[in-house]
């Protein structure tokens, strides 16, 4: 029921019965337990232009009910938290070396973000209904176990367990999953592919990750380890990985790719002072081409290449209506999309190329969270019990 409304909107007790099949007293004692979990509430009167007494409208309440997401990468740990009915309450991202810094201390810092946003939510009144954390590698969903994430350099961590000994609550649901995963979930949900319901994600951060939505679900694989596209190779004399092979996808298209070709002086690993931010990389690229340097432009269009190269073969495998760019694809898309598709065009399977086309993503750097923070909202709209009473 609770999904129903969340899904259907403001509607009344009558309209509930009618469209779910439920009888009214089933639908009176069950608004009343949700009442009293604070998860719904009652408005109105509610109007519909019929003779007779006007009805009150139900609706979503999950205002003292708060969902977080988290993401750590390379150059950042984000944090975004909403309430039941997507009201947000957090919204932050913090430049962190996570590359540099090692396993420990980038958890760290995550447990430290966690604990700031759950003081936020304390001070707002907010109960905490779970949190997710999006990773940028291969994740182990079922025991919270991140088992590689090359370019943080993580191997077997497990991630539920270091945060709870580093002291979030361990009353508190946590969960783990791959951040190119949440970003697609996020996309179909609430971004500019909200509701196709076959779409690629690909995420333009220092590694290429990739989501999928297939008949409207996310398709993660057996293991939930599909899209790794980022480390297929596509060029054996190519550069060095951080998976260890030569040659990957991610090495042509990556952000880290587009700065050792854009500003070598500044790029990653060369031991000079690091921007901590990949918006701060991007303004740099930025002002170098104001500048007139011709090495931006043909940086961007050699990574444009490889994105449409490497694109023909995701549309080839998995057939999908939108690719979404995120990350800094997005914010180059003018730039990246007509030369990618010039290149999806060449090598692509004429009659699915011609139904698929590139959209930058208006969620930024923030997609992962924002998916992370709706993997909780749908375990509590799917299980309405794991949120307390507070109001018998």
């Amino acid at each position: 029921m609770l999904r129903h409304v969340s899904e259907r909107g403001q509607c009344s007790r009558s309209a509930v019965a009618v469209e779910t099949g439920l009888n009214k007293t089933t639908v009176t004692s069950l608004v009343g337990e949700l009442q009293a979990r604070g998860l719904l509430k009652e408005i109105g009167p509610q109007r519909a232009g019929s003779v007779g007494r006007p009805s009150r409208a139900l609706t979503l309440d999950g205002s003292g009910v708060g969902a977080l997401g988290l993401e750590v990468n390379v150059d950042y740990v984000a944090a975004f938290a909403t309430d039941l009915a997507g009201r947000v309450l957090v919204d932050r991202r913090i430049g962190f070396d996570a590359m540099s810094a090692g396993t420990a201390r980038s958890l760290d810092k995550l447990a430290q973000v966690i604990g700031k946003a759950v003081a936020d939510l304390d001070r707002l009144g907010v109960a905490l209904a779970g949190i997710t954390v999006a990773v940028p590698g291969l994740v182990d969903a079922a025991t919270g176990t991140v088992v590689v994430a090359p370019n943080l350099g993580w191997y077997r961590v497990s991630m539920v367990d270091r945060l709870v000994s580093a002291g979030i609550s361990a009353d508190v649901p946590i969960t783990i999953d791959n951040d190119a995963n949440l970003a697609a979930l996020a996309e179909y949900t609430s971004g500019v592919a909200m509701g196709t319901s076959d779409l690629v994600y690909l995420a333009g951060e220092v590694g290429v990750g990739c989501g999928i939505i297939a008949g409207g679900r996310p398709f993660s694989g057996a293991d939930g380890f599909a899209g790794e596209v980022g480390h297929v190779m596509v060029d054996p004399s190519g550069e060095p990985c951080g998976c260890g092979s030569t040659g990957c996808w991610e090495t042509k298209v990556g952000l880290a790719a587009l700065v050792r070709m854009a500003v070598p002086d500044h790029a990653y690993g060369t031991g000079r002072p690091l921007v901590r931010d990949p918006e701060e990389r991007l303004a740099e690229i930025e002002q170098r081409r104001a500048e007139g340097d011709p090495r931006v432009d043909a940086a961007i269009a050699e990574v444009g290449r490889w994105l449409g190269r490497g694109t023909a073969l995701l549309i080839n495998l998995f057939n999908p209506r939108i690719v979404v760019l995120g990350g800094y694809f997005a914010r180059l898309a003018d730039r990246l999309i007509p030369v990618a598709q010039t290149e999806l065009d060449r090598l692509g399977m004429t009659v699915v190329a011609d139904r698929c086309g590139f959209v930058a993503s208006t969620l930024g750097f923030g997609a992962a969270s924002r998916g992370a923070v709706n993997v909780v909202i749908q375990r509590v709209l799917s299980d309405p019990t794991t949120i307390a009473i507070r109001h018998p």
